[in-house]
């Protein structure tokens, strides 16, 4: 059969087997793939912030009451129930996911309190899952609260065999706060994060008065507050890649020259751009030293202990240490540009959407929870009404009430 003749072929059926065009049947199972990865793994939805596998740990938490008050407990009691209940993948997948959630170098907001090895920012892996603990933090309680109080849409689990919810009645702005990174089919998302109580003050200001300029929101936050620290350079880019959703950010590590010693000065670094790998940079003006890319460095150490950061690039007695550093920052991480693409789910479509937009999502899905709360705690009270109005006229006729109980010919 030529190509011709069988892209043109009508599908026919002799028996159970069925003849179809290869082009049709790649283009319908990689579009169904592809919507597959964009809504069910690597978009954060608007709403809450969160990718299905974080919700589901966050969610899985909830059901084992591993609220703050409580001791902690072991990881790998997590990952098994998210994995048996709603996950099923690997489990390193839900083992890193929840991992980052506890990084306090990778979250604006740490969502779960972790107790053991949870990695670095140099890089190191966390401990094996059997050796971490883990609970939630307040913030994560804020994210589920009054999620039994019919506030969110539930859907069939992988086996239908349960109910995960669609979605979580977050409190908290969590997209703008902790950002989020994936790669989809076709198109990526990268949102920094941002400072909560910046982000607040422009929801606040934003429901009061429904049409303030996107200029005053972005006066309120003027750009990423990444957790790693650094300093951004200018104003213009951060604002705006925040209004159109798209831009790109140059974030610069916060450094100064010391004199550590006599006619000895150092360049003293203690904060780094957002997801710099601080051994890999070490490792990097090592090797431009060696291959004397980089003049004037005599030693380079690291000497960050558990009360913050600090890298000592020592210099030689004739170097220039503002030479040095425009050098650092021309040539290696110690200046990176984080790309910007705030691209996310609106109620299952991906859109890019810039600050405006995410907070007036966010304030509309606050809205429907709230009423949905109210028209459940009325529900609930109604109901109880019932009862208390029976109760009330069992009590005013208590003599009548006690002379049919006595006269019954059983209890029931």
């Amino acid at each position: 059969m030529t190509d011709d003749s069988y892209q043109n072929a009508a599908p026919s059926t002799s028996g159970d087997i069925a003849t179809i065009t290869i082009e049709n049947e790649l283009k319908r199972s990689y579009l169904d793939y592809a919507m597959s990865v964009i809504v069910s793994r690597a978009l954060p939805d608007a709403r809450d912030g969160l990718k299905p596998v974080h919700r589901r740990i966050l969610y899985s938490m909830h059901d084992l009451n591993m609220t703050p008050e409580r001791s902690y407990s072991k990881c790998a009691r997590v990952v098994g129930d998210v994995l048996g209940r709603f996950h099923p993948h690997g489990d390193s997948s839900v083992y890193m996911a929840l991992v980052r959630m506890a990084q306090d170098f990778s979250m604006g907001l740490t969502l779960v309190d972790g107790q053991g090895n949870f990695g670095s920012v140099d890089g190191d892996m966390p401990a094996s899952m059997r050796y971490t603990e883990a609970k939630m933090t307040h913030a994560a309680v804020a994210m589920l609260a009054d999620i039994d109080k019919d506030t969110v849409d539930f859907q069939p689990n992988y086996d239908e065999k349960e109910l995960e919810p669609v979605v979580l009645p977050s409190r908290i702005p969590n997209l703008l706060v902790n950002g989020a990174g994936g790669i989809a089919v076709g198109m990526a998302t990268n949102i920094p994060p941002h400072n909560l109580g910046e982000v607040i003050d422009a929801a606040v200001v934003l429901l009061d008065n429904p049409d303030v300029s996107d200029e005053a929101l972005l006066d309120i936050v003027p750009g990423p507050d990444f957790p790693t620290g650094g300093e951004i350079m200018g104003r213009t880019a951060p604002r705006n890649a925040l209004r159109d959703g798209r831009g790109s950010v140059i974030v610069r590590g916060k450094a100064s020259i010391e004199e550590i010693r006599k006619d000895r000065d150092a360049i003293v670094i203690t904060e780094l751009p957002f997801q710099v790998n601080k051994q890999t940079l070490i490792e990097r003006i090592a090797e431009m030293v060696r291959e004397k890319r980089l003049e004037g460095i005599s030693d380079v150490r690291d000497e960050s202990d558990r009360l913050g950061m600090r890298m000592v690039i020592e210099l030689k007695r004739d170097a220039s240490g503002d030479v040095i550093l425009n050098q650092l920052y021309r040539y290696t991480a110690l200046q990176s540009s984080f790309g910007v693409n705030m691209l996310a789910l609106n109620h299952g479509r991906p859109e890019q959407m810039g600050l405006r937009k995410l907070l007036e999502l966010f304030l509309e899905f606050r809205e429907e929870v709230i009423v949905r709360r109210v028209k459940f705690e009325l529900n609930k009270a109604r109901d109880r009404g019932h009862v208390l109005v029976g109760l009330a006229v069992a009590v005013a006729n208590i003599d009548e009430v006690i002379h049919i109980i006595r006269s019954s010919v059983d209890p029931s």
